[in-house]
């Protein structure tokens, strides 16, 4: 009975699964929408946007009202450093505030440090989904080729079984035969596995639910530029790569934090208002002047006399992490440079492979020609017509991957050089 429930509920949840035809460009264009990673970036980023608002409220003038209810005996007291009222109104405001100007600052350029941490999120998930979705083309391609190969050896295991029926074969090339078709029922089977887990793969990076399914879409697709020159490719991906820019506005934001610090020494001026309407009843056995409506304009300064030994303190780890972030930006162009050399590299090296595996083919297809000439004039056999289409096949395969290595490396390359994004689009 449990049996029959997990079949029921497979059924139930493959009924539920959707299937997305997409082309690559509107994929790319929802990866960097709904991609989970490009989601919590965004969310990251509005939280530094919203921490920039918390910054400047010291330079935002605010307002405070009330009233209260006592019963007093003898002398009206100060309760809250202010003579008792009916109604009190107070406001303040920062005039002249180093330490919280350098933190607003600061908090200014973390929130540019976030925002390029979305955009990088955005290049990177429309990478994956470049990858992948090239990938699934591929396996589809070669699905495809590998299954017109065993169309092939079928015909080739018919052929051998009637000869060895005649007595034209030993009985051992029948086991040959057999091992050949098995494997190629293994390799379409595996590939149909992969498939199927690329596409879900896919449409998680997408946003989708995992039972989902994303089919790509045939269309003309222009080939992706790159740099014509190695050189060339460095020195964009040195201006447009976003973990440099990340890591440039932790170095700014660090300066400003320094800065802050620094600036405890400096006074603090801030406007201060009240008002208080006072009750005669409350004061006319005391005073003979009595005036309700009361009210003050003026400014507090603060004077830093002792700072302590802390701030002292938060600037040398303020200008260690400084150091440690030079470092690792000089450590970054560095790595950046050697990985788009390598892209670069790998792109030539990829296109060097397709001309090899393009002239392989080639030679495979002429071959099929000329046996199938030589057929009609009686010089050659069926046999060697199917093994030379089993050959053909292969080469086509090979030829498939070249390819695809090809578009492969051009993302890598375009993903290092910061222009993926614009190259898809």
């Amino acid at each position: 009975m449990l049996k029959h429930c997990f079949v029921l509920l497979a059924f139930v949840g493959a009924a539920l699964a959707e299937v997305h035809p997409l082309t690559l460009r509107q994929a790319v264009d929802l990866a960097t929408k709904e991609n989970p990673d490009v989601v919590l970036a965004r969310l990251d980023e509005q939280k530094a946007q919203a921490a920039i608002r918390v910054a400047k409220d010291p330079f935002v003038p605010k307002m405070y009202a009330g009233s209260g209810l006592a019963k007093v005996w003898g002398y009206p007291t100060s309760i809250e450093g202010a003579a008792p009222s009916i109604v009190q109104t107070r406001t303040d405001m920062s005039l002249f505030n180093r330490p919280k100007s350098f933190e607003l600052a600061r908090v200014r350029e973390m929130a540019r440090g976030a925002a390029v941490g979305t955009q990088s999120k955005s290049d990177e998930a429309a990478y994956q989904t470049a990858v992948q979705f090239l990938d699934i083309e591929q396996m589809s391609r070669s699905l495809q080729s590998i299954q017109l190969e065993l169309e092939s050896l079928e015909r080739v295991s018919a052929g051998v079984n009637l000869r060895i029926q005649e007595g034209r074969e030993l009985p051992i090339e029948s086991k040959r035969v057999a091992v050949d078709l098995a494997r190629g029922r293994q390799r379409v089977e595996a590939l149909r596995d992969d498939l199927d887990y690329a596409e879900a793969s896919l449409a998680v990076v997408l946003g989708y639910p995992a039972g989902d399914r994303v089919q790509p879409v045939q269309e003309e697709r222009t080939v992706l530029e790159v740099p014509e020159s190695e050189q060339g490719a460095k020195e964009l991906a040195l201006q447009n790569n976003k973990e440099i820019r990340r890591l440039e506005s932790q170095l700014q934001a660090k300066g400003f934090e320094m800065r802050e610090y620094e600036s405890t020494k400096w006074p603090i001026i801030d406007v201060v208002a009240q008002y208080a309407l006072f009750a005669k009843s409350q004061y006319e056995d005391f005073f003979t002047k009595i005036q309700r409506n009361n009210g003050e304009l003026g400014v507090s300064i603060q004077v830093p006399l002792l700072r302590g030994s802390a701030y002292k303190g938060q600037i040398s780890q303020a200008q260690t992490e400084i150091l440690q972030l030079r470092a690792q930006l000089n450590q970054t162009r560095n790595r950046i440079e050697l990985d788009t050399q390598k892209s670069y590299q790998e792109l030539q090296k990829a296109m060097s492979a397709s001309e090899v595996a393009r002239l392989d083919l080639d030679y495979a297809r002429d071959q099929v020609s000329l046996l199938l000439a030589q057929l009609g004039e009686g010089r050659t056999t069926q046999q060697k017509i199917d093994d030379a289409r089993v050959n053909e096949q292969e080469k086509w395969i090979a030829f498939y991957d070249t390819q695809h290595s090809i578009e492969r490396a051009r993302l890598d390359l375009l993903r290092q050089t910061g222009t993926l994004l614009a190259a898809v689009r």
